[in-house]
């Protein structure tokens, strides 16, 4: 019959395909996990900021109106590049100080270089002590909580907290900006018929979409086992929306405080491919603790039409004109988008070019 080296030379040969079939569910994930290192030192940092707060707010009864200086918004930048369009960053920011704040998670082997070369700059000396990220994996919901606890922390003044990345920009000018997010105008039940517990806000709300009927979803909610959520997100609490927000104080301080669904959105994925921590956890999070207090939508304009590899439309140098402009402003809901990704570095040139006569023009 046959000889025993061809009996196991004819065996590896079918086990091939078996090993690819089992490898992905017994080897480690393939995606960056949250060391214990890292996560002891979140902790702390986390609980540093709660209590700061905790101490404000006694000492100022949580009333931003009867403090004499105004609000201010964080811009917190997560980043893995350099920091492109600081330039333009910096045109937005100039000659209001006194109203914003600029925070930078970066990859850690980014050198401060990789910012505005020439002249004084927003992002000069802004970066936060930060950890590796890594796309579809829970760290960058870790960058951004130490995002917003870095802010907390440092000014007591941060009442409004706006996640972008290295390739967002800005739609309108600072002014129309603050406005917006500091006193948004009110809206008529008429004008949000969908969504009328919005009509008067007692603070302003937090911008984050909040999506529950999206293809899929399913499968992201079992991406890391079919009952692996349970108890505490069943799945019809299960949310998904854009990574990038605009947090209230208040939901800044929910993020940082929580630890149940922490517990379970950190786990690792079996089936990457529907696996986006990042996309998932803000919006479940916000869903399942304050769903009135949230807008439901974002401010952030992404066009997914001709999404590649899951990654939104990239707009390119030659594409920059005043007509993009207008409309990645316009939006269905009642505010106008203030932010908009995702552009190419050489976009830059041709963003300045407009930037006073159109995109900071209101």
């Amino acid at each position: 019959m046959f000889s025993t080296p061809f009996v196991l030379s004819f065996g590896l040969i079918l086990s091939i395909p078996l090993l690819f079939f089992v490898a992905p569910k017994i080897l480690p994930p393939k995606h960056l996990q949250i060391s214990l290192p890292d996560e002891i030192d979140d902790l702390a940092l986390f609980r540093r900021a709660t209590l700061a707060s905790a101490d404000h707010h006694r000492g100022h009864h949580g009333a931003v109106s009867r403090l004499s200086v105004k609000p201010k918004i964080a811009f917190l930048f997560l980043t893995n590049t350099d920091l492109h369009f600081a330039p333009l960053w910096d045109r937005f920011f100039e000659g209001n100080e006194a109203l914003f704040n600029v925070y930078v998670h970066a990859d850690p082997s980014l050198p401060p270089s990789a910012v505005a070369a020439t002249g004084k700059s927003a992002f000069d000396g802004r970066f936060i002590a930060s950890k590796r990220t890594e796309r579809a994996s829970p760290t960058l919901i870790s960058a951004a909580r130490r995002l917003l606890a870095t802010a907390l922390l440092d000014d007591p003044m941060n009442y409004h907290f706006a996640l972008v990345s290295q390739r967002c920009i800005p739609l309108h000018s600072f002014h129309f900006t603050y406005n917006t997010l500091v006193s948004p105008p009110k809206i008529s039940a008429a004008s949000n018929s969908t969504r009328p517990e919005l009509t008067q806000f007692k603070e302003p709300p937090s911008y984050i979409e909040i999506l529950s009927g999206e293809p899929q979803l399913w499968d992201r909610y079992t991406a890391r086992g079919e009952s692996t959520m349970l108890p505490e997100v069943p799945f019809d609490r299960f949310r998904v929306g854009s990574q990038f927000f605009v947090l209230n104080r208040k939901h800044a301080l929910l993020v940082i405080r929580d630890r149940r669904l922490w517990r379970k959105f950190k786990l690792p994925c079996l089936n990457t491919d529907s696996c986006y921590p990042e996309e998932h956890y803000f919006p479940t999070l916000l869903s399942m603790e304050d769903p009135n207090g949230c807008s439901q939508y974002t401010l952030t304009r992404v066009n997914w039409t001709d999404s590649v590899g899951g990654h939104p439309r990239t707009y390119k140098a030659l594409e920059i004109s005043a007509d993009l402009i207008y409309s990645l402003r316009e939006s269905n809901s009642s505010y106008s988008y203030l932010f908009a990704r995702k552009f190419t570095p050489d976009c830059l040139d041709p963003l300045m070019e407009i930037a006073d006569k159109v995109i900071f023009k209101d």
